[in-house]
């Protein structure tokens, strides 16, 4: 569960800072160390260049664009990809139309405990999708990247706009991979979403996105990147939305209660006991 004002993990997000502060701090030293003396500054340049090009993967210019895109962001041109309604395209309807129930999925593309409920859960969702039991209401936000530090939640949701764009299944199988085991960054690991090529690798394991040229420009042009925002906007306007995931049937929120809200269903069985319940009110 990632919580949106949590103090603990603003403490957690500030140890973090200084720590990596600490890191580049180490790093710098021994750069200077490195490039005391003419020639061998010339070898290492050659031999160093890619280790420099792998350690900034994470969110430089060169990949994902940083913090600098995001501020570009906010006054480009607002492009809404296909299968999206609503104001400036921020409502995400999944599934048969005609459902007579709804589920509400709020999650951050950085969030763990999103990653934990998807790879859990995610598999009966799509299938009850599929079969109309109920259609799915997804909203996604970025808060994590304030919390963590980078860009990665709003660049993985710009992409994700980019796979909703080619189909509403292409975005399912695409949000599925970004939270499995082996694509999913750690909490406190590299902001990895934070890297175009990254997102592409990840997209290339879903057969409608493997190769497909739209997807990948519109991930490194950044076509998408001002709807994240809106999306990211959209998404704090439910303000009894106090943590990630949250998930709920109707207006029920499914889960079981802790000291920060409800905690979704962490097994397909729980998960079907609270939806079938909350279906008979």
């Amino acid at each position: 569960m990632s919580n949106r004002n949590s103090q603990a993990n603003k403490q957690a997000a500030r140890e973090r800072l200084r720590v990596e502060r600490e890191r580049q701090k180490k790093k710098e030293k021994v750069r200077r160390q490195l490039t005391v003396g003419g020639a061998i500054v010339a070898v290492l340049a050659i031999a160093g260049g890619i280790g420099v090009a792998v350690a900034n993967s994470g969110g430089g210019d060169a990949s994902g664009g940083g913090a600098d895109k995001w501020a570009k962001a906010a006054s480009a041109k607002l492009v809404q990809p296909a299968n999206t309604s609503g104001k400036n395209g921020t409502e995400i309807t999944l599934g048969k139309k005609d459902a007579k129930h709804t589920l509400s999925l709020f999650e951050d593309a950085r969030c763990p405990g999103c990653a934990n409920f998807e790879q859990k859960v995610g598999e009966t969702i799509q299938k009850d999708l599929k079969d109309g039991k109920y259609k799915a209401s997804v909203h996604l936000g970025t808060f994590l990247d304030n919390n963590l530090q980078g860009t990665g939640s709003k660049n993985a949701l710009s992409a994700l706009g980019a796979a909703l764009n080619v189909s509403p299944d292409a975005f399912l199988k695409y949000k599925e991979a970004l939270f499995s085991k082996e694509y999913h960054p750690e909490e406190t690991g590299p902001d990895k979403f934070a890297d175009n090529n990254y997102l592409i690798k990840v997209a290339d394991t879903v057969p409608a996105l493997k190769g497909n040229a739209k997807f990948q420009d519109a991930v490194k042009a950044g076509t998408y990147n001002r709807w994240a925002m809106e999306m990211s906007e959209a998404f704090n306007g439910f303000k009894d939305v106090k943590s990630t995931p949250t998930v709920k049937l109707d207006d029920t929120v499914l889960g079981t209660d802790t000291a920060q809200g409800k905690a979704a269903p962490s097994t397909p069985e729980a998960f079907n006991e609270q939806v079938d319940k909350a279906m008979k009110g």
